[in-house]
């Protein structure tokens, strides 16, 4: 029965059975007729508050019911029957092609699926083909108990709006199905422990009374709900007075997409779920809605609104992040990345503050510095050797004072202390957040939850169901050589259907099968890294070539920072290099991982979140590594250099070592990626996007012959932009973590900087999830998943590289070799000469000779170079002296002692520290105990009642007590011998 309302203006519904409906929600006051499992029910008029309420678009058309997901889908409205009728005359022929080719076993992948031929551009795929599917979807989802309701006539031109509801036979089914914990009637109080530390905690609450934010999840309070799985057999365990608010509006949105996920099209061949149907354009989007507007005057109190005033503004930023409503709201997965970030930037405050007492420390003592000293001092006539050859000169020592002052600021005995510090901070910072994460799993009822393994992705199936074709094809070009040999028909049939059972149960891909996508992988991956190293090599003749030409610049002041300029502006190239192969290396990654078809999602995010870390790791991280490990040691010296191309030099250090260089390209670099690509990109990427889906849809445009009406709250979140899931939020902080720990003996204050970052951070993290991201689908999760593996592999590797970093790109294992076993009076006089080696301006080769001998006003004989070698007069001349090999003993005996050292420490603080708080433990072991209180008061209330029952069932009926009494048996014998009973008080009675 088709109830017809309204004019054109009106909205189409489906309604449960299946039959199109139209209502008119124009009228202020109407009736709607509506068809309900086949009976006519009529629902009463709207009120005006809450017809207001379902124009806000959070509810159907009757105000009822709330609209806990929405697909949208691109609407074309056909100029004639034509199109209709040769669609279906080709989705004919599609399926007798395909019944042949299944037959014949040679079938083209394009010709199985309609949507592979949509994919492959095929002329012969048109819209009717993706409203039949749509058609057969929804009236599965129908079926399994969802109500819909279509919304074609909205004011995004294009665009039809498909809402869904799920009813409560259906939230309880599937809250069952899901294992979902809900809170019980059970309410427990919390105890709260009496000693010091529990006395500490309490005081640290009170003082930090006033960052707390405004919100009810944050007050806390000392009794807790005992929650258990859902159960509709246990209803009576859980508290539904309030149904509405029982599920909130996020496990609803979670519990319809589990229902869209594994929803069968059987027309779509081969696909389950939304997430194939989204890939084959059948449907465009799909996502819950936010609860509300987060600005305005009349907008009504919600939490998305809450996050937007207590989380998402920068007026708040000293306050701490709303983690329970966080959660609340997006999730666990999500609640769990924001806790992690909050933990993350709480523990760089201590580091912060030591690194800036590190830094003031090099400032204090830099006028105290004996090598600076000897190097600033104007009398000590030191001539160097030229930095490059032919253009560069003859140059005073003195002339780097301002680079040796400089380098000391972060080259000091202080940032051995800093570095060991940093290590131990990785280690206590891990281990604080796995205690944090414990206490969360306990708040948020994560403790015994286990993910299960996840459905195949659509993809996967695909590729499986082209492998079981091949084979099937292979048999079927056996079966004509077997044709001679009498074959029992029955018995063949029974045997093919049996193995084609078998095979698609148990039939998968193997690693012969992605064998090749293996291989292109590995080839791809070391093509990246090939790029990556070619842009540095172009980098590094940049700098070459750029000191040589501004070495011969008529202009002194040009001529004087040479230095500084090729590095500036080399790392700044570098910068804007790393930012566009980040774009790339993303692309890349996510192709590579779709080329390796894993079997679920779980799989596919983690090969994606591998490949993407090791490219952009690399990326990031390889200008760096050079100037640290290669710059200035592949160099050779004056007379014998080492050439690239015959023309260009290697490059060499300043007379302070590479460690200024190092800071100022780290510095540059972490800077750059944080301001540019975490910050700025962050901001304007998706209000670029968002524009361009309102140029597109012309919304503009529309609203104004609307003459201001308010968008509905799914066609405003519709131009909102989708979210991408959490990777790329974990992975600027990953790498952020690597600029922080792997280099830090160069860059003390990379932990400040990483700080103020990470406030600005939080904020437009949440403004773009609150106000820029459409809402995305909760999810549960108990940890980080892999971060956690790459953070601590991050930890580890960092102590390697910190101990060779103080080894071989500072001073500070030269400068102890001189102090204790060169220096004649213990101190660091004559250290500058005692690093420095002579070398005959007579041994120059032709090609190499500076332009300007005189530049410095007097003819050169000897000059000096940084390095340990003999002198020109020695019986082995320019060859390494002893010196360079105690030096190197004792860079080599560094690293084992300081590696080892720092292992040690960070083993005996993850010891020390128990992953799960003891407070935490007693209350999981409280819940268990009184979970099984709590199911034994349930079994003795069930005995209790079932006792009253049955005295209350004797007590009607007396003489169902008695048994009849038996009457006697004859005995064989004489006549008339009878057998007496039992006295009445020895005969048995039954009790129930």
């Amino acid at each position: 029965m088709q109830i017809r309302e309204g004019g054109p203006g009106s909205l189409l519904r489906l309604s449960p059975g299946g039959s199109p409906e139209q209502s008119c929600p124009k009228p202020r006051h109407f009736l709607k007729d509506v068809i309900f499992h086949g009976k006519f029910q009529l629902l009463k008029a709207l009120a005006p508050e809450e017809n207001t309420r379902c124009r806000q678009g959070l509810y159907f058309q009757d105000g009822e019911r709330r609209v806990d997901y929405v697909l949208t889908y691109s609407v074309k409205k056909p100029n004639t029957d034509y199109s209709r009728r040769s669609s279906r005359l080709i989705d004919n022929a599609l399926t007798r092609s395909l019944r042949q080719s299944l037959r014949r076993g040679h079938a083209h992948p394009a010709q199985l699926d309609p949507e592979a031929a949509a994919q492959d551009h095929s002329p012969d795929y048109h819209e009717e083909d993706r409203r039949l599917h749509r058609e057969e979807f929804e009236g599965n989802l129908r079926d399994v108990g969802l109500e819909l309701e279509r919304d074609e006539d909205a004011k995004t031109p294009g665009v039809g709006f498909l809402k869904i509801h799920a009813p409560w036979h259906v939230l309880c089914r599937e809250a069952e199905f899901m294992k979902l914990k809900m809170p019980t009637k059970k309410v427990y109080e919390v105890n709260q422990g009496r000693n010091l530390l529990e006395k500490i905690n309490t005081f640290f609450k009170k003082v930090t009374e006033p960052l707390q934010p405004n919100v009810e999840e944050t007050r806390t309070s000392n009794l807790k709900h005992l929650c258990y799985t859902f159960s509709r057999e246990k209803k009576h365990l859980f508290d539904l007075s309030d149904k509405d608010s029982f599920f909130d509006s996020k496990t609803r949105s979670s519990i319809v997409y589990e229902v869209l996920k594994r929803t069968k099209c059987i027309k779509a061949k081969y696909s389950m779920g939304i997430t194939s149907l989204l890939g084959h354009g059948v449907y465009t989007a799909a996502y819950p809605l936010h609860d509300g507007d987060v600005d305005g005057e009349n907008t009504e109190l919600n939490d998305r609104k809450l996050l937007y005033e207590e989380w998402a503004s920068y007026s708040v930023f000293y306050k701490y992040q709303p983690i329970g409503l966080i959660r609340k709201y997006f999730g666990d997965k999500i609640g769990l990345y924001f806790a992690w970030l909050g933990v993350y930037t709480q523990m760089l405050i201590p580091a912060s503050l030591v690194g800036i007492i590190v830094f003031l420390y090099g400032c204090a003592t830099v006028d105290d510095d004996i090598p600076s000293m000897e190097i600033c001092d104007p009398e000590n006539n030191i001539t160097m050797c030229p930095l490059c050859d032919r253009a560069c000169s003859y140059w005073k020592l003195s002339t780097a004072c301002a680079t040796a002052r400089a380098s000391h600021l972060f080259d000091n005995p202080a940032t051995v202390c800093f570095s060991v510090f940093m290590a131990l901070w990785a280690t206590m910072f891990l281990e604080h957040w796995k205690r944090k994460q414990m206490g969360l799993n306990y708040k948020w009822d994560l403790t015994g939850f286990e993910e299960e393994e996840d459905q195949p992705r659509p993809e996967y199936e695909f590729c499986v169901m082209q492998k079981r074709l091949r084979k099937d094809q292979k048999t079927q070009k056996r079966l004509p050589e077997q044709a001679e040999e009498p074959i029992n028909k029955w018995k063949q049939m029974v045997q093919t259907a049996l193995a084609g059972l078998t095979l698609g149960n148990k039939e998968k891909l193997t690693c012969r099968d992605r064998c090749q996508a293996y291989m292109t992988n590995l080839a791809m991956m070391l093509l990246m890294v090939s790029l990556t190293f070619a842009i540095l090599f172009g980098i590094i003749l940049y700098r070459i070539s750029a000191k040589v030409a501004l070495h011969m610049s008529s202009n002194p002041t040009t001529r004087s920072n040479v230095r500084l300029t090729v590095l500036t502006t080399s790392a700044i190239i570098n910068l804007v290099a790393i930012l566009i192969l980040d774009e790339v290396y993303g692309v890349v990654a996510r192709r590579l991982t779709v080329l390796e078809v894993p079997k679920t999602d779980r799989s596919f995010e983690e090969r994606l979140i591998f490949k993407t870390f090791i490219l952009k790791f690399v990326n990031a991280f390889t200008p760096i590594m050079y100037i640290a490990f290669i710059r200035g040691r592949l160099v050779g010296h004056p007379g014998s250099y080492l050439y690239v191309f015959d023309s260009y030099r290697m490059e060499e250090c300043a007379h302070g070592g590479c460690l200024m260089e190092l800071c100022i390209q780290l510095s540059i670099t972490m800077l750059g990626k944080q301001l540019i690509q975490n910050n700025l990109f962050e901001i304007g990427i998706p209000k670029l996007k968002k524009l361009i889906r309102h140029i597109k849809s012309k919304r503009s445009s529309f609203q104004e012959e609307e003459g201001g009406k308010k968008l509905q709250r799914y066609e405003t979140d519709h131009f909102l932009e989708p979210f991408a899931g959490l990777a790329p939020e974990y992975m600027e902080m990953i790498i952020q973590f690597g600029f922080v720990t792997l280099f830090v003996a160069s860059f003390p204050l990379a932990p400040l900087f990483a700080l103020l970052n990470n406030i600005i951070e939080i904020r437009l993290d949440a403004k773009k999830f609150v106000a820029e991201l459409r809402r995305p689908v909760a999810a549960k999760a108990k940890d980080i998943g892999i971060w956690y593996n790459i953070l601590r592999g991050i930890g580890k590797v960092a102590v390697i590289l910190n101990a060779f970093v103080i080894s071989f790109s500072s001073d500070f294992i030269p400068r102890l070799v001189y102090q204790y076993m060169y220096s004649p009076d213990g101190s660091m006089h004559g250290f500058v000469n005692h690093t420095l080696s002579y070398f005959n301006i007579s041994h120059f080769q032709e090609r190499t000779k500076p332009l300007e001998p005189l530049y410095l006003g007097y003819q050169v004989d000897m000059c000096r170079y940084k390095d340990y070698r003999e002198p020109p007069w020695s019986q082995t001349p320019y060859e390494v002296s002893k010196e360079f090999w105690a030096v190197l003993a004792a860079r080599l005996a560094f690293i084992i002692v300081f590696q080892n050292v720092v292992m040690v420490m960070s083993d005996v603080v993850d010891w020390l520290i128990p992953d799960i708080p003891k407070d935490i433990s007693a209350q999981i072991q409280k819940e268990k105990v009184l979970m099984v209180e709590m199911f034994m008061k349930e079994e003795q209330r069930k005995l209790q009642v079932l006792d009253i029952w049955s005295l209350h069932r004797n007590d009607k009926d007396p003489c169902k007590n008695c048994r009849p009494r038996p009457r006697p048996c004859p005995r064989p014998g004489p006549a008339h011998t009878t057998q007496r009973l039992p006295p009445a008080h020895l005969s048995t009675h039954s009790t129930e």
